[in-house]
């Protein structure tokens, strides 16, 4: 008789540990990002900066890189190795050649 849930072979779950691990060390990078974003100031002239209507200054580039990776970049490779690190199959699968 087979068991209904599928194990989680060593290999795997070896995966998902350094994947849980990987998603820390994100969420931890991206507060340290927010950190620096928050420290920089913000110029009056920042709306303008942004609509391209000036010249970006350093700090004005800084914080809207920080923002764009964070958003595009961390955030969604948090969401999706959190997922993969707590993935577990719905279904047994097959062994193949028995």
């Amino acid at each position: 008789m087979r068991e209904q849930e599928t194990l989680i072979m060593e290999p795997e779950a070896v995966a998902q540990a350094k994947l849980q691990k990987i998603v820390k060390d994100l969420q931890e990078i991206r507060a340290e990002l927010t950190d620096i974003n928050k420290g920089l100031p913000v110029p009056p002239s920042e709306g303008m900066m942004l609509l391209g209507e000036e010249e970006m200054d350093v700090s004005t580039e800084i914080r809207s890189v920080i923002e764009c990776v964070v958003n595009d970049s961390i955030l969604p490779a948090i969401r999706d190795l959190a997922a993969a690190a707590a993935y577990r199959a719905s279904q047994p699968q097959e062994k193949k050649g028995g």
